[in-house]
């Protein structure tokens, strides 16, 4: 189960981060979907649970524009994304832009982990905690 919040390696001219080794740990292989999430963040799957996650929003009615609206949002801005052998991977620019990325942070959220920028989740943090 990914849990925690870990201020990751980053290096914002190569886009390259490194996953912390908590969260690499519970992935199966060394391949992660990374897509767009909600709140301007990221979700990173592991390829089992994406599978798992996938399977869920297929079954929801066609027919209903709110099922076919999250399978556009999730489905279109998906991509299998390789880890090297430290963990580390590129951050595609668009999604970098999408998530307003400048200094991550890496949080675990049950089934998946999500990338924010570091005062984006500060401000997510205080309306939780609120």
């Amino acid at each position: 189960m990914f849990l925690g919040s870990y201020i990751p390696s980053f290096d914002k001219h190569s886009r390259r981060i490194a996953l912390p080794k908590k969260i690499r740990d519970y992935l199966a292989t060394s391949e992660v979907i990374l897509s767009f999430g909600f709140e301007k963040c990221l979700f990173g799957f592991d390829t089992k649970t994406w599978q798992k996650e996938s399977e869920k929003q297929l079954a929801l009615p066609l027919t209903e524009r709110r099922s076919r609206n999250i399978r556009r949002f999730i489905f279109a801005n998906a991509t299998v994304i390789k880890l090297d052998d430290q963990g580390r991977f590129v951050i595609p620019g668009n999604y970098l832009e999408y998530a307003q990325i400048a200094k991550p942070v890496v949080v675990g959220a049950g089934d998946h982990f999500e990338i924010w920028e570091e005062a984006n989740w500060g401000e997510e943090l205080k309306k939780l905690e609120a």
